[in-house]
């Protein structure tokens, strides 16, 4: 009888748990071949040499880019591991003071963007001269479970339960318009709204609860194009309280609004939290951003 010899199984280098975290992270050739210092060719050629080896697909190939399979996903939470405890090793080699460096990916909506991250970014990059942040703000925020970003600043009562995170504070909104504006009954102003991009958001129930019969005259895609267009001149909208703070224009022509209000949650995957470069950004900014109480 002839006897059957079993294929050895593959045994997963660090080489390849890179190419599939960049690739995790990335989504396309190209943005995996600038995570991981190299070249798409490169990247590419490994995908296709681990993938046969392994004898199955890690990714799907799509329109929307290289999307993890199951165990592409699975993969790449032990890389992650991996990498975390990696840095760890090497902060504790080089002392408590070395700096953090590397990518962050942070998620935001353009109000919070414009009046609280964006001001306590310089001393960030004064501390860590080699850390890189990219930016991303809109109405729609990216995933952490996808890995589309590394830390999120999302307004919302009740975080998923999948991610970790500190709740910052209460955003409290008033009625807003320029330093040196007449003063007139609000119903008689002319009013900037974000409506149609944002029909859920705080300021647009309260408006509409409690001015009903007023119709904004001038609709914005976003809480900072209510901004811009009152610094034009066009009206008055709802903001929350901390643009004061970074738009010393903006005048509050209401007091605090009642029954308009939200919670600000910083947010970060467990499994990437206490990689250096990430734990470094998510704490500066858990102790540098400070909402009014109002």
């Amino acid at each position: 009888m002839k006897t059957s010899i079993a294929r050895p199984q593959y045994d997963l280098t660090a080489a390849d748990l890179a190419v599939v975290l960049a690739l995790v992270r990335g989504r396309t050739l190209s943005e995996a071949a600038q995570r991981s210092g190299s070249d798409p060719s490169t990247v590419f050629r490994a995908l296709q040499r681990l993938e046969k080896s392994l004898g199955q697909r890690l990714f799907e190939r799509t329109r929307q880019g290289y999307l993890p399979t199951e165990a592409a996903g699975e993969v790449a939470r032990h890389a992650e591991r991996i990498e975390a405890e990696l840095e760890a090793a090497r902060a504790a080699a080089t002392g408590t003071t070395a700096q953090a460096s590397g990518r962050v990916r942070l998620t935001t909506t353009d109000s919070v963007l414009r009046g609280l991250v964006l001001p306590a970014l310089p001393a960030l990059a004064r501390a860590h001269p080699l850390l890189q942040l990219e930016l991303h703000a809109g109405n729609q925020l990216m995933s952490l479970s996808r890995r589309d970003a590394d830390l999120a600043l999302r307004a919302t009562p009740r975080p998923p339960n999948h991610l970790v995170g500190r709740e910052l504070g209460r955003i409290r909104f008033a009625v807003m318009g320029l330093r040196g504006q007449r003063a007139k009954p609000l119903d008689a102003l002319d009013w900037i709204a974000p409506d149609e991009a944002m029909p859920d958001h705080p300021s647009v129930r309260w408006r509409r609860k409690h001015l009903p019969k007023l119709a904004p005259r001038h609709l914005v895609d976003g809480i900072g194009g209510v901004v811009d267009a009152i610094h034009a001149g066009l009206g008055v909208g709802v903001l929350p309280l901390f643009m004061l703070q970074a738009e010393p224009r903006l005048k509050a022509l209401s007091a605090p609004l009642e029954d308009c209000e939200s919670t600000l949650w910083l947010l970060a995957h467990p499994e990437s939290r206490h990689l250096r470069r990430i734990a470094t950004v998510y704490q500066h900014l858990a102790d540098g951003i400070r909402l009014p109480a109002g």
